[in-house]
């Protein structure tokens, strides 16, 4: 197995940078669409497999096997080269500091991105709330399974944030979420074989998610889901609609997201490597040249 050295992960970071914002438009939001629904797949398997664990074993043994479960839908995205968002803010933000590309290419990439992975996902809510979530009798009335109950429970709990200090605490756990994708892709691009990299992406992504930490990308799956779901309830739950969906939880989560991947770590680790950074930059362009 090869290893690459962190400044060289950066510059592949870069490299893969100027490769993302490069792709027309349509190609990228369908690569954004099928990102956003191979997370909300990663995210119905989380709320399935965590299904009435708690009762039994407690809280920690169900956000570890939320956790445990969730990465295969950042395995799907990175596999297939679909687009999404949350590593789409580190990749961007490299390739400027590099000097390969400008902040127009930057907003290009990440309004695209961010409006494919929002259809993508709520595609896919509609899919699971329809489906494994919900059983209808021969006369079209619907009933609410153990999965559904489980999926308005989660979302529940991702529009509860209220106040000040609510928003607060959600734009951390965006922090702290988008810190760990982006360090799982980054170990990823330090390994050069699928088990390896699978490793790399497993142990982060698995740690954010049983930390009960804020990723935007998930939640537009998991708080439509349980929207939807909830309404063959027929049951109101305080701030679980549309408006709450993204003023008590999708706007901080994205803000904290972002400044997880572009603060700490496009930017940290550029400060950290940049001399090395540098360098090989300057021995690639001597390459082509």
């Amino acid at each position: 197995m090869v290893t690459f050295s962190p400044a060289q992960v950066c510059v592949k970071i870069g490299t893969a940078g100027v490769t993302k914002t490069s792709l027309p438009a349509l190609n990228m939001l369908v690569r954004a669409f099928l990102a956003g629904a191979y997370v909300a797949m990663g995210a119905t398997l989380a709320t399935v497999s965590s299904t009435g664990v708690a009762n039994i074993f407690g809280p920690g043994i169900a956000q570890f096997i939320v956790g445990a479960v969730f990465p295969v839908g950042l395995m799907l995205v990175v596999f297939t080269g679909a687009e999404l968002f949350t590593g789409d803010a580190m990749f961007a933000p490299m390739a400027i500091l590099q000097g390969h590309i400008g902040m127009s290419k930057l907003i290009y990439l990440w309004v695209v991105v961010y409006v494919g992975n929002l259809i993508g996902s709520v595609f896919m809510a509609f899919l699971v709330s329809y489906g494994p979530y919900s059983s209808w009798d021969a006369l079209g009335a619907a009933t609410v399974t153990s999965f559904g109950l489980r999926a308005i429970q989660i979302g529940s709990a991702k529009v509860a944030y209220t106040g000040t200090m609510g928003l607060l605490s959600c734009f951390f756990k965006g922090i702290l979420c988008n810190w760990l994708v982006c360090l799982a892709l980054f170990l990823g691009f330090a390994a050069d074989d699928v088990i390896s990299k699978i490793a790399a992406l497993w142990f982060p992504i698995m740690a954010f998610a049983a930390s009960g930490f804020e990723h935007c990308v998930a939640n537009m799956f998991f708080i439509p889901a349980a929207i939807i779901t909830n309404g063959f309830t027929g049951n109101t739950v305080d701030n679980l609609n549309w408006v709450g969906m993204w003023t008590n939880n999708v706007i901080w989560t994205t803000l904290g997201n972002i400044v997880g991947a572009v603060v700490f770590m496009a930017i940290v680790y550029y400060y950290c490597y940049k001399s090395e950074i540098c360098t090989l930059c300057a021995e690639t362009t001597r390459g082509k040249a």
